[in-house]
């Protein structure tokens, strides 16, 4: 299982928010490229970037912040927020960016990802945040009757290279992730599961690791930036299992 360290933007600083409210922000760096050096110096094998400001505005916002990540450092990342359409998709790609997580139109256009999935094999992720397992979309901001694990069935035979599931109640507020419902989703498709939110400490990602459902990777933010998490204690854990 891969552990992927995150680093959320936010007006071009690393921050992280409590459980998805942009009035709740807390800021870890004014560097994040700084931060990206940070996290690879210490083993880390993959980023998991997402522009908040961009998953609001619909459009890449942080691009500045997110360019000078992929030149300090030579790990593949991931990106997501605000991407949803194929030029921004491609331009994003042709960056350096090793996967694009597409999140909001998953739910408004299917197509586009279906699309992007066939026009870039390997490197489109569906990011499907929820609250008490409903798909909220547009940075968190609009929530849908959507349930969860119907959304990701939907990209059952897409060909997307992974899904990422994130519980925003449990997002930054260091309780814990929801392996229940994470371990439910990844049952109940054939793509790759990724878990994020909640991941706080070691226990919690050995719990995601045991759970029994082949879990391809977790997410934590917070924990690392608090100290809770040692992001080199828990790579070498995961890498002796």
């Amino acid at each position: 299982m891969i552990l992927y360290p995150a680093i959320d933007l936010k007006d071009g600083q690393c921050v992280r928010l409590y459980k998805g409210a942009m009035d709740q922000a807390t800021v870890f760096s004014d560097a994040p490229a700084d931060q990206a050096q940070s996290f690879a110096a210490q083993g880390a094998e993959w980023l998991h970037l997402v522009d908040l400001n961009g998953a609001f505005a619909g459009r890449p916002v942080n691009a500045g912040a997110v360019e000078a990540i992929l030149a300090a450092v030579d790990l593949p990342c991931q990106l997501g927020g605000g991407i949803r359409d194929m030029a921004t998709i491609a331009d994003w790609l042709e960056k350096g960016l090793r996967r694009v997580i597409l999140g909001t139109v998953a739910v408004e256009d299917p197509d586009l990802v279906r699309q992007a999935a066939r026009a870039f094999p390997g490197q489109i992720a569906v990011g499907i945040d929820a609250r008490a397992g409903r798909v909220a979309t547009r940075g968190w901001a609009e929530e849908t009757e959507i349930e969860a694990t119907d959304l990701a069935r939907r990209f059952e035979d897409a060909g997307v290279a992974a899904i990422i599931y994130t519980d925003i109640d449990r997002d930054g507020a260091m309780q814990g992730p929801n392996v229940a419902a994470t371990a439910a989703l990844a049952r109940a498709v054939s793509v790759p599961v990724i878990a994020s939110g909640g991941v706080s400490r070691l226990d919690d990602l050995i719990a995601l690791r045991d759970c029994g459902a082949g879990l391809d990777g977790a997410i934590s933010g917070r924990a690392l930036y608090d100290g809770k998490l040692d992001l080199a204690e828990a790579l070498a854990v995961l890498k002796a299992a």
